[in-house]
């Protein structure tokens, strides 16, 4: 094999016409220096010096997304230090570098030692790198480039790990690429991990690319508009450009298909702004564009600031996109968000500060697939409007909550419907291009499903809504935790109030719990071990009382609750309890209370510890019931049905009736359903009473 030399000094002059030598360079060359020493001797599984990897991703930055800055550029140097060399540790390079620096590399550093399965060590990876991009989203950008170099170095590494890294690629860094508006790079990284990925299939396809770019009528097509252009006086150059495998990847079902609508795009460049509009009308004179489909991102430009002027036109029988632009819009086309990115005098824009959210959601929930919020993310645009003419560029399939959402977090969490148009719509409901929507509000938040999360396409609409999620588990988590604390203090004679008393601060000091709520909290989700917080409690507080610390056996600790939100408590698809049953058990955890029957076969399965599960009970008047409910009765006339409900309580308030399909045709009896509204647990309780001496059959499913 032969073994690549690197030359330092090369690549140092190499990079002083990048980035310069003036004093705010040196950072990245002194950067070079350490990382060549830290490195010495480390070799690539190819055989080269490491010390060329971290080199070529620093290049790639400078060179390829004209990052210029030092700390950035430095950070891509050392961002295998931390984790390669043991002697280098985050403190080392705060001193040397710079707390920056530092948080850049610590955010790039993989988990060393996890317990856990592969999977789970792939995901606990990506979670700290999206809590590091949270804070720095220098972060990802090295990531992107570092994973770049390793692509383009990947015939050295074994069949299965280039499989391995094309699929982590794949679904990972090309759609963040997208995200940024790293173009040129997604579609290298989109194009060498489908290589990589579908070998055969990608060879034969890449064939047929080659035999679409060597068409000898573009050079005719070319020719026809160049003159056209050169006739009306407009100084531009013509570009075809064949796309490649990453235009013909499926990411929703993870295939490669062997057609696609649109697999030329011509490129117009072009000096001047206003040359840009002169020419789209030259163009459409020659090839009529398809209708609707001319896109303005010069006035209109996309969040990543990505501009240029888009239209579809069918030539000789095959469909192409026109892409008019500017030299100065093509190039950050390439380069996206990070273009001549400096922190250091850089607004955050509303863009980055929506993709710092995202982030920081992706990096903190685990409940968040970050697959489907990065792929929502990377979706093409909708173009949206306020009353006013505001315009809100969203994501495809955006709902009515991203919309109220972009425009504030208030009026998100206030958002009851809209009316699009001269039509009222649900939060939920989606969104099409050119919507002018007017969000309608209520003067309190609003306890959103859990199904609109997985409906809302922005990051800011996602985030908001889980932490939204997480308030009211925590908050129904802290009076749990404070009903099982009590009776678990009972139980062992210890006074529940001692938890107020001074000392308490070292017992949570101990547990590195910074509050009591937050231990109560933890309790209440059965994040802490019950048994040692009762020592410690009674050890710290109460050293000189005797105290027999035997393990309780027998009744679970008991909690009654008031409400039915599905977010805090759900019912287990085993046995499908309600709150209306009786010997309910409630598991403990982080996402709430999973509830199940006393005598359901899978509870008998878990193994849990008795403090980890609770009695659930409810105070049936004090609950309310948000959702309209429906049973559904078979066999029944309606005159029979009408007079059963005409008998029901005064609480059962029915919205709708209706017979079903199913019915016999002609028959008096058929099957009917019937939706009603309650105002409380207790009112609902004496419907179900009426119903079962009402109706012999008749089914009841509780919706929360």
């Amino acid at each position: 094999m032969d073994v690549k030399k690197f030359d330092l000094e090369q690549y140092r002059r190499e990079m002083e016409v990048l980035i310069g030598s003036g004093p705010t360079a040196q950072l990245f060359y002194e950067a070079l220096d350490f990382a060549a020493a830290a490195h010495e001797g480390q070799m690539r599984r190819s055989g080269d010096p490491y010390i060329i990897h971290p080199c070529s991703t620093a290049r790639i930055l400078a060179e390829e997304l004209d990052i210029k800055n030092a700390e950035i550029l430095a950070a891509a140097l050392l961002h295998d230090t931390i984790e390669d060399v043991e002697e280098i540790v985050p403190a080392l390079l705060r001193e040397r570098f710079g707390p920056n620096v530092e948080a850049i590399v610590v955010g790039c550093t993989k988990v060393k030692h996890h317990s856990g399965d592969k999977q789970a060590l792939k995901k606990l990876v990506h979670r700290q790198l999206f809590t590091g991009a949270a804070a720095r989203p220098e972060v990802m950008i090295v990531k992107i480039a570092d994973r770049l170099h390793n692509l383009r170095t990947l015939d050295s590494m074994p069949r299965h790990k280039r499989q391995r890294i094309a699929d982590e690629t794949l679904d990972f860094y090309a759609p963040l690429a997208t995200i940024l508006g790293l173009f040129a790079v997604k579609r290298e990284l989109y194009n060498r991990s489908l290589a990589n990925k579908f070998p055969k299939q990608g060879n034969k396809l890449q064939q047929h690319i080659s035999r679409l770019e060597s068409n000898p009528s573009l050079s005719s097509l070319t020719a026809k508009i160049e003159a056209a252009l050169k006739a009306a006086g407009v100084a531009a150059t013509v570009v075809i450009r064949t796309k490649g495998l990453w235009g013909y990847y499926d990411p929703k079902n993870h295939i490669l298909r062997t057609e696609i609508e649109i697999p030329q795009e011509i490129l117009i460049t072009t000096g001047q702004r206003i040359s840009c509009y002169q020419i789209l009308g030259l163009l459409n004179e020659i090839y009529p564009p398809v209708p609707r489909t001319i896109r303005d991102f010069i006035a209109n430009p996309k969040p990543t600031g990505y501009q240029g002027l888009h239209a579809k036109a069918i030539i000789d029988g095959s469909k192409y996109l026109f892409k008019i632009r500017t030299e100065e819009m093509a190039r950050s086309a390439q380069c996206g968000l990070v273009k001549d990115w400096n922190p250091s005098d850089r607004k955050l824009d509303r863009f980055l500060t929506e993709l710092q959210e995202m982030f920081d959601i992706l990096g903190s929930d685990d409940a968040v697939s970050y697959r489907e919020m990065i792929a929502a993310s990377g979706r093409k645009e909708i173009y949206t409007y306020t009353p006013d003419g505001d315009l809100i560029c969203l994501p495809v399939h955006s709902s009515v909550l991203d919309f109220a959402f972009h425009i504030h977090t208030d009026i998100g969490h206030s958002c009851v419907g809209a009316m699009i148009g001269k039509q009222r719509a649900e939060p939920g409901d989606l969104l099409q291009d050119g919507s002018v929507v007017r969000i309608i509000r209520q003067n309190t938040p609003v306890d959103f499903d859990l199904e609109l999360q997985s409906r809302c396409q922005t990051p800011r609409a996602r985030s908001e809504l889980a932490r939204a999620f997480r308030e009211r588990i925590r908050h129904v988590a802290i009076s749990t935790g404070r009903a099982v604390l009590e009776q678990e203090m009972r139980r062992y004679g210890l006074p529940f109030d001692l938890i107020e008393h001074p000392g308490m601060e070292h017992i949570l000091l101990y547990f590195s719990i910074a509050s009591r709520d937050e231990l109560l909290q933890r309790v209440g989700q059965g994040r802490i071990h019950m048994r040692e917080l009762i020592y410690e409690i009674r050890n710290g507080l109460l050293q000189n009382r005797e105290l027999a610390l035997q393990q309780p056996t027998g009744i679970l600790n008991r909690i009654i609750l008031t409400t039915v939100d599905p977010v805090v408590v759900k019912s287990s698809a085993c046995c499908r309890p309600t709150p209306l049953d009786k010997g309910l058990v409630g598991l403990l955890s982080a996402r709430g209370i999973s509830l199940h029957c006393k005598d359901c076969f899978q509870l008998k399965k878990l193994k849990f510890q008795r403090e980890d599960a609770v009695e659930v009970r409810w105070r049936l008047g004090d609950t309310p019931v948000p959702k309209p409910q429906k049973f559904v009765v078979a066999d029944v006339t309606s005159n029979y049905l009408f007079s059963r409900l005409a008998e029901g309580p005064d609480e059962l308030r029915v919205v709708q009736v209706s017979r079903l399909s199913g019915s016999p045709p002609g028959a008096a009896a058929g099957t009917w359903e019937v939706q009603f509204s309650v105002a409380n647990l207790l009112g609902l309780k004496k419907i179900i009473r009426h119903l079962d001496r009402s109706f012999t059959a008749c089914k009841f499913d509780f919706r929360q």
